[in-house]
């Protein structure tokens, strides 16, 4: 399974299960709810979402260094300001939480299958190998941050 590590961009996996969850929700129509209000919700999540993620691409630009999720190695320096002092894989963060939103808009409790596999994705096949790389290539300032700062929040 170490040939799936950092090969599908997290935005291409985004969109593969969002319409994953759509055709869920569809073909398991009987399933809908009726969520007052799942519109709303549903939107701030999303924006919230976005809000987080745009917050960490600030600050990886901020730092000059890379945003390009399949190669962590051209990481010029660990990023601890902003929103990664509370979480180090803000842009991450923001597509799930953007997954959730579309989950409630679709008002189908089978969408949420989407964000249990964009979790294990993200865990297995780009976090964990983005950890491995980033403590190689910057040690004990890395590993400090690791033990200060959660995977997700």
């Amino acid at each position: 399974m170490k040939s799936l590590e950092l090969k599908v961009p997290p935005v291409l996996l985004f969109v593969l299960l969002a319409a994953a969850m759509y055709g869920l929700a569809r073909g398991l129509a009987m399933w809908t709810l009726a969520l007052p209000g799942r519109v709303a919700v549903a939107v701030a999540l999303a924006a919230a979402g976005v809000a987080i993620a745009l917050a960490g691409v600030a600050e990886f630009r901020r730092s000059r260094t890379t945003v390009h999720p399949q190669h962590p190695e051209r990481a010029s320096s660990v990023v601890t300001r902003g929103v990664y002092r509370w979480t180090r894989n803000p842009m991450y963060l923001g597509l799930l939480l953007a997954l959730l939103g579309w989950a409630i808009f679709l008002a189908n409790p089978a969408a949420l299958a989407g964000l249990m596999v964009f979790v294990a994705w993200m865990n297995r096949f780009q976090i964990v190998p983005e950890e491995r790389l980033l403590s190689e290539k910057f040690g004990p300032a890395y590993a400090s941050y690791l033990a200060r700062v959660r995977r997700w929040l």
